[in-house]
């Protein structure tokens, strides 16, 4: 059986400052690899502009400035409508109603409530960049969402965060009450574990257990729970710096990111070389995601949203355009988004497009 890598996380200052930039190449600080500074910052910039329509003000990059002809033909929101329909019908095949219905009933009305599907469909995309098949694929990207849907439902509690809204929806425990979200979201977590076990099919057994660690790990003490004790616990307090705030989201935000990605990576056949280039993109992805998220926050309205604006804000959390103001943030999620594509430069051009492309939806989405 294959060794389970459990990495230790790694802040994305600490990795950026191990990059190493020479006169003929750049190398990748988790595995060295050399990449061509030419070639494949061309690709970067062109896959990067085919996908400017996508973009809002929420982060403005130079790519904005110039459009440029691209060489690929992919067709991004084909992609995400092909990809998420597949996931919503496998997510409402996993779910049966049956007795006691009310659990089902619960655990069904948070999982299909909507979202982008983003976890699931970057599952799908590394599996097909490593060269396996979407199918293979799609257990452990329907285990990522139920974890992540459980993940909301937790979050949305009265001792949590105490929501109203989720998904432009009322919060399960507004609908079914307190008691039975937290049995709701229960139940989603262990499916998830069930799901990936049974349903996984034409993958060796070694790997879908890798697969099983890698999610148990992403959600567990080392990753989710991790992340929300310190938010939790750094409420109110006047002395949060950088390193606690990244600590938090790379744990309560990133690590299912980066669970999704490596997941597809592992059951699609990938090298121990494509796996940790992957797990270093997906963390910076991860960490975009929440900086993009905060900026959001503090710009857009409730209703465009879809859940309450405003709220890190009133319980008092920090959040990264609080500790760098909006300019600076939107700064640093901009280099994020050129390291996680400048980790994606060594692979398949047309194979990697999706993965690009999903870097600038998370950048540039607007809720």
């Amino acid at each position: 059986m294959s060794s389970i890598i459990v990495n230790t996380w790694v802040t994305p200052n600490s990795m950026f400052r191990q990059t190493i930039t020479t006169k003929h190449q750049t190398l990748i600080p988790f595995l060295a690899i050399p990449i061509s500074s030419i070639t494949n910052q061309q690709r970067r910039r062109n896959l990067v502009s085919s996908f400017s329509s996508n973009k809002i003000s929420a982060v403005q990059t130079s790519a904005d400035k110039k459009i440029e002809k691209t060489e690929s033909n992919f067709d991004f929101n084909v992609y995400m409508l092909e990809k998420a329909n597949i996931v919503n019908k496998a997510l409402d095949e996993s779910i049966v109603l049956q007795e006691p219905v009310k659990i089902h009933e619960a655990m069904r009305y948070s999982l299909l409530a909507g979202g982008k599907r983003v976890r699931p469909i970057l599952c799908i995309a590394a599996c097909e960049l490593v060269g396996g098949k979407a199918e293979t694929s799609i257990p452990s990207a329907c285990a990522v969402e139920m974890i992540h849907t459980m993940s909301l439902i937790h979050d949305d509690l009265p001792c949590m965060d105490n929501d109203d809204l989720r998904r432009g929806k009322p919060t399960s425990h507004k609908v079914y009450g307190e008691d039975v979200a937290v049995l709701a979201g229960d139940a989603l977590l262990s499916l998830a574990f069930e799901h990936v076990a049974v349903s996984t099919k034409g993958v060796p057994p070694e790997k879908v257990v890798r697969a099983i660690a890698e999610l148990a790990k992403s959600v567990g003490k080392e990753g989710l729970v991790a992340g929300q004790i310190v938010d939790l616990e750094s409420e109110g307090l006047s002395n949060v710096d950088l390193e606690r705030l990244e600590f938090i989201h790379l744990r309560k935000t990133a690590a299912l990111l980066e669970a999704s990605v490596v997941m597809g990576a592992i059951v699609g056949g990938g090298s121990e070389d494509e796996i940790e280039i992957l797990r270093k993109f997906a963390r910076c992805i991860g960490l975009l995601f929440q900086v993009v998220d905060d900026i959001l926050d503090v710009t857009k309205s409730s209703e465009e949203l879809g859940k309450t604006a405003g709220k890190d804000l009133v319980a008092d959390k920090v959040t990264y355009p609080k500790l760098l103001g909006l300019e600076k943030s939107k700064e640093f999620a901009e280099k994020l988004v050129k390291d996680a594509q400048d980790c994606l430069v060594g692979f398949n051009f047309e194979k990697s497009a999706p993965l690009f492309a999903l870097t600038n939806y998370i950048a540039y989405r607007q809720n």
